[in-house]
Order: C-alpha cells, then structure tokens, then sequence
C-alpha cells in the first residue's frame, strides 16, 4: 500500500462523518494522545519507585540484622527476610565492612543492572519498556544508595515488576478511556451547542434562502453573538438583504426588457410609416415643409438610435478578454480621428503615452473602452466649448507596478456633482439631452472584464478618467 492509499481511506472515512462526529473523534484522539504523554513518563516513575522502595525495606532489614553481630541470622530469619522484600539476594557495604543475605547459591548470570545512583529520565524511560516488552528470565542487579552506607545491591526476579507495571498500565489505560470519554463527550456537547448548532443554523439559511432569494422573510436574523458566529450571520444577512434587493430589481428589469421589446415591435412599425412620410414630404415644394423636414428626419433618427442601444445593451453580453501583451500608443494614435465629429472646434488631440509601454489586455476591447472615453469628450467640447483655451484632449499613460495606468482628460465643461453618482448607471449617466448613458456602463463594463478599475479624478478643469488595467497573474505566484 502506498503512502497515499491511507491518506485517501481516512478522507474517504470523514467524508461520511458530519462535523459533530469528526469533532469528537478529534477529541477523543487528541485526549488519547495527551494520556500517552502522560502514561509514558508515569510507568518509568513507578518503576524507579517500585525499586527505590524494595532498596529502602532491603537496607532496613540489613540494618536490624547487623545490629546483633553476635548471633547471626538462621537460614530461616534470612529466607523470611528476604521473602518480605522480595530479593533473592541482599548486599550492603559501609563502614569498610559488607553484609551479604542470600538464599542458596548466587546465580551465575543476572539479566540486566539498574544502577538508580545516576540514572536520567530517559534511561528510566528506556529501561521502563524493555522490561514490559524484552522480559528475561534471568534476575536484575539493582543498585542504589544507602543512608550511612556506600550502597545497597539487590538480586531480583523481573517478573513481580514486571506485573506490577502491567496491572499499573491497565490501571492508566481504564483511567484514560474513562477521561477520555468524558472529555470528549463534554467536549462534543459544549461544541455542539456553540459552534456546530449555529453553523447548521446559518447552512440551514442558506439552503432554505436559495429555494427562494427573492424572499425577504428569508433572511437571515442575526443573534446578539459577539464572536466570529455572530459576524458571520451579520455578513451573511447583509449580503442575503442586497442579494434579494439585486434579484428583485433584475426581475423588474427583465420584465420591463420584456415589455421595451414588445412596444419596440409597434414602434418600429410607426417609425417605417413615417419615414415613406418624410420620403413624400421631400417632394413638396412648400419651404416650410423643406425646413421642417430635416428636423422631422433627425427627430425620428435618434429614435431609432435610442430604441436600438437600449434594446443592444439589455441584450448583449460580453465576451471574456482575449489578452495578450500589445503596445499600446498605436491604440491611442488611432483616437485622434475622433476629433473629426467636430471640425468647427478644432479640438486638439495630445499622445503622451510612451512607445515602449506594453499592455495586458484584449485589443478590441481595450479600444472600445478609449473611443467612448475620447468620443464622449468630443461631444462634451463640441457642445459647450472648453473651460480655457483651445479645446484639446489629452491621453497619457505610465505603467504602475504590475498595472498600466491610461488618463483620458479634456478641458471641458466638466460633469455636474449631481450626475458623478450614477455615472456608470445606465440611463443615469448621460450629460447629453435625450442620450442613454449606456455608452459608461458599457466602458465599465470592459474595464471589469480585465480585471481593472475606472474612476472620474477630481479636476478644477474639464473632466479626466483614469482606467487601471492589472496584468494577469502568473500561474505560478498562485498559493
């Protein structure tokens, strides 16, 4: 099996667990983990403990035996002696003299020697599991120091230590799962209430919003949570609120779309009619109606313009950019033309954009975004003039970090303060009377497209657009 294969089982596992349950198996796994930690020095202690006190009853019954000199011990005192601390064998030094108690002959090997005299954490904990997991038949030496003598030396059987450590580790094993279960189910009940319920609550929403965005009684209804809960809720009812608001203002758009076709239909019928009348009034000799005439004609032609760009921009969609990197003052030289729809200003047309400077952006659109810049300043000076000076255009750019910044500015007019709002809005945004505005929103639009931003820059003098357009991101910078 692979190193991914155990890897895809547990995220398989999870997949059909709920967040309650993958809480507390977390929890009950990281309790099991803390009291492995916890197990790990413990049985090492009372091992080293289990020892020191068979040390400690060994040097007192030395002691009291060597209190009378004069009458050692019988076979049967040193058998219950060294029964009492379960040693076979028992050896004191000190005082240059040494006592020695064992019963029958001293074995020939000894399995191990633990010297508790100068023994670290780590060699406890080491000599801890090799004895639970290497036992020996053999007998243990065990030394240790003595109070008023050099040291006290042991022979031991490992087998009663041995199962004193396993009752030892049943007995932190039972605890531990009985802590653990514990934990986690206080645990799992204090996560359930304060994270898992609310979060059902605000997936809940969710799913009963989307069954019906348009819905207001469906928003969410925030509680008086100050935590991360609490903000969540309050984000997600803003945004459900301006979500409703949005749909239900798209539906009333579509259907006014629907109802701006039907009437389109009618209207383009009147509007054939009258033009075989404007065709018939250019054969009657009457100078009043030749001077009529024209006006009648160019009345009826921003009709049509009018019906048409309304009825293109609540159909059309735009295509995504196709970007690649191009130069970008041949795109800037071609606007100059523009300056043609009005040759009695005699607008004059500035380039100060650098030769070299290179743009990420689709060509077609990016001219479409500076022809409706730069032709709306030429309506704008051809209509009310400049503020000062000869009327001229200026386009300027420079490339800005990972961005290229392109200015579009005339000496105008300006745009009034009560138009700036809504100038992207369509039908809100034009300056000119009877126009659409839908020539910004479109700009905007493309601007969005790449990524970019567009914004009106404060001016004492005519009006100035500054349109951002950000390279694209490198694959590779993608975390």
């Amino acid at each position: 099996m692979s190193a991914e294969q155990p890897h895809f089982l547990t995220g398989r596992l999870l997949k059909h667990f709920g967040l309650s349950a993958r809480l507390l198996l977390l929890t009950l796994l990281f309790v099991m983990i803390a009291e492995v930690l916890i197990y790990v020095p413990s049985v090492a202690n009372f091992r080293l403990t289990w020892l020191n006190d068979r040390l400690a009853a060994a040097q007192i019954a030395a002691l009291v035996l060597d209190a009378t000199p004069d009458q050692p011990p019988s076979g049967d005192l040193e058998m219950r002696v060294l029964s009492g601390v379960g040693a076979k064998a028992i050896a004191i030094r000190g005082g240059g003299r040494r006592s020695l108690l064992a019963a029958g002959d001293m074995p020939s090997e000894v399995g191990r020697t633990v010297d508790l005299r100068n023994v670290t954490w780590i060699d406890g904990i080491r000599d801890a599991f090799d004895l639970l997991f290497n036992p020996t038949s053999h007998p243990i030496r065990v030394i240790g120091s003595g109070m008023g003598v050099d040291f006290v030396e042991l022979l031991l059987d490992p087998n009663p230590l041995r199962n004193a450590m396993l009752v030892f580790s049943r007995n932190i094993l039972l605890v531990s799962l009985f802590i653990s279960a514990l934990t986690a189910g206080l645990v799992y009940l204090a996560l359930q209430w304060v994270i898992v319920r609310p979060v059902r609550r605000l997936t809940g929403n969710i799913t009963k919003f989307s069954g019906n965005p348009e819905d207001a009684s469906r928003v969410i209804q925030p509680t008086a949570r100050a935590d991360e809960i609490g903000m969540a809720e309050q984000a997600l009812a803003q945004m459900e609120t301006a979500l409703a608001e949005e749909l239900r203002q798209k539906r009333r758009l579509a259907e006014l779309g629907l109802a701006v076709s039907k009437i389109n239909h009618e209207l383009r019928n009147m509007l054939t009619t009258a033009h075989l009348l404007t065709d018939r009034l250019d054969r009657v000799s009457d100078e009043r109606v030749q001077r009529i005439a024209p006006r009648l004609v160019a009345t009826l032609d921003r009709a049509i313009s009018f019906c048409e760009a309304t009825l293109s921009y609540g159909r059309a969609t735009e295509r995504l950019p196709q970007r690649r990197l191009i130069p970008l003052a041949p795109l800037v030289a071609d606007l100059a033309n523009l300056t043609d729809l009005a040759p009695e200003r005699g607008i004059a047309f500035e380039s100060q954009v650098p030769v070299d400077l290179m743009v990420d952006a689709d060509p077609d659109q990016l001219s479409r975004i500076l022809v409706n810049l730069v032709r709306n300043a030429v309506q704008a000076l051809s209509r009310a003039g400049s503020f000062e000076g000869t009327p001229r255009i200026a386009v300027a750019a420079k490339r800005e970090g990972k961005s290229v910044m392109i200015q579009i500015k005339d000496n105008g007019p300006g745009i009034p303060e009560r138009l700036r709002a809504g100038l992207f809005t369509p039908f809100q945004g034009s300056i000119q009377k009877g126009g659409t505005g839908l020539g910004l929103t479109i700009t905007a639009e493309l601007v969005q497209l790449h990524g970019g931003t567009i914004t009106l820059d404060e001016s004492n003098t005519g009006t100035c657009f500054r349109v951002t357009i950000p390279d694209r991101q490198d694959p590779r910078e993608i975390i």
